[in-house]
């Protein structure tokens, strides 16, 4: 059966601005990665890893980019969010600059104490604003129970689990199907 939607004008119309709205948010989020890693540290967050096989770098830039989205469908009913703010708060949420699987015994409690690590980092290399210390202070809640406080962390606080889930099913399929594979001896190839 075909799908016949697609053949209406309207439909594919919604379908070309969905993609361009996805490709400009993605252009932002680059946009303002770059600046992050002109003017600081930023860069070193692709060196580390987050979940499974996916660097921070990677990890923040897909929570931005889910966070925009966010906006722009809270846009669309007139729930409007300092943009901003929640750019750079998604781009900065992780940037602890260690790397966490390391055996560091400073880093056994890496999921209660990283918001807090990140926000210093960040204030070392960037002027933040109240928005920007709450979004990474309180991304890991309900883990550090204090809940966000504004709009913007929430959007990211939900956004980054979003995409930690995704990533981290992502790398355990990933996992799974080599390990098949290798049973089958090349069956997958």
């Amino acid at each position: 059966m075909q799908n016949t939607s697609l053949k209406h004008p309207k439909a594919r119309c919604r379908i070309d601005a969905r993609r361009q709205s996805a490709h400009a948010r993605a252009r932002e989020v680059h946009v303002a990665a770059a600046e992050l890693e002109r003017t600081g540290r930023f860069g070193l967050t692709r060196t580390f890893i987050q979940h499974g096989t996916v660097s921070v770098y990677a990890h923040v830039c897909a929570v931005a980019q889910a966070s925009l989205a966010v906006a722009d469908a809270l846009a669309r009913i007139g729930i409007q969010v300092d943009r901003s703010s929640l750019l750079r708060g998604a781009l900065l949420h992780d940037y602890f600059l260690y790397d966490w699987h390391d055996p560091d015994p400073a880093h056994r409690l890496h999921g209660f104490t990283h918001p807090f690590t990140a926000r210093a980092r960040a204030e070392e290399d960037y002027e933040l604003t109240a928005c920007e210390r709450i979004i990474i202070e309180r991304h890991m809640f309900p883990l550090v129970p204090i809940p966000p406080t504004c709009r913007e962390a929430w959007i990211v606080c939900l956004a980054d689990k979003a995409c930690a889930l995704s990533e981290t099913l992502r790398g355990m399929v990933a996992k799974w199907q080599r390990k098949r594979c290798s049973r089958r001896k090349g069956a997958c190839a």
